[in-house]
This record gives C-alpha cells, sequence and structure tokens, in this order.
C-alpha cells in the first residue's frame, strides 16, 4: 500500500521577512485563499531562497483571472522576471483583494 505524503506547509525564517521581496510574497501566500494552499515545501526551498515559479504557473492555467493576477503578482513582487504583471487587471479583483494587493506593494516598496 502506497500513500502520497502531503507536501509539508512552509513557514518563511522570520529572519527572511525582513527582506521586501519575502515579505510581499508571504503576505499575499498567507493572506490569499487559494495561495494558501500551495506555500509548502513542493514550491518553495527557503533554504535555498528559491521559488518554483514555473510549476506554480503550470498549476494556475485552470484558474480565474483574479486568482492568477494575485499569483503573478506575487511573483512579481518577489523577482520582476518571474512573471510580468498588468496593474489593469486589478479591476478583476475584490475589495478583499484589492486591499491584499495595496499591502503587499506598500510592504515591498516601502
Amino acid at each position: 500500500m502506497t500513500t502520497s505524503t502531503k507536501p509539508a506547509t512552509v513557514q518563511i525564517p522570520q529572519l527572511m521577512l525582513t527582506d521586501r521581496y519575502w515579505r510581499a510574497l508571504n503576505h499575499l501566500f498567507t493572506q490569499h485563499s487559494l495561495l494558501q494552499r500551495y506555500l509548502t515545501t513542493q514550491y518553495f526551498d527557503t533554504e535555498e531562497s528559491t521559488v518554483d515559479s514555473a510549476a506554480l504557473k503550470r498549476l494556475s492555467r485552470p484558474w480565474s483571472q483574479s486568482e492568477k493576477f494575485m499569483l503573478n503578482l506575487a511573483l512579481h513582487l518577489f523577482n520582476e522576471r518571474l512573471a510580468k504583471v498588468n496593474l489593469s487587471d486589478m479591476d478583476y479583483l475584490d475589495d478583499f483583494n484589492k486591499r491584499l494587493v495595496i499591502e503587499a506593494l506598500r510592504l515591498r516598496f516601502n
């Protein structure tokens, strides 16, 4: 009998959260209900300070426009080369997610 093990949830170390790139990414992934599910060791390696953006993008193919925007923004705020973001796509977001975006932008740029 084989059982698949679920990847462990990632806890971003406090020291990394002093970094504005990790802080913005962490904020979106911990506060967004869908992204929370994927804050795991399958996609994040805190020891190597890497994010498997390609795998996350493949995973998001069937997602809604607003969900893809949130993922792409999180990746872009972490490293602008990981995803392109059109801020006009915020039109797809509800008020809660718009607030999350503004908070993440503040964490990244303040």
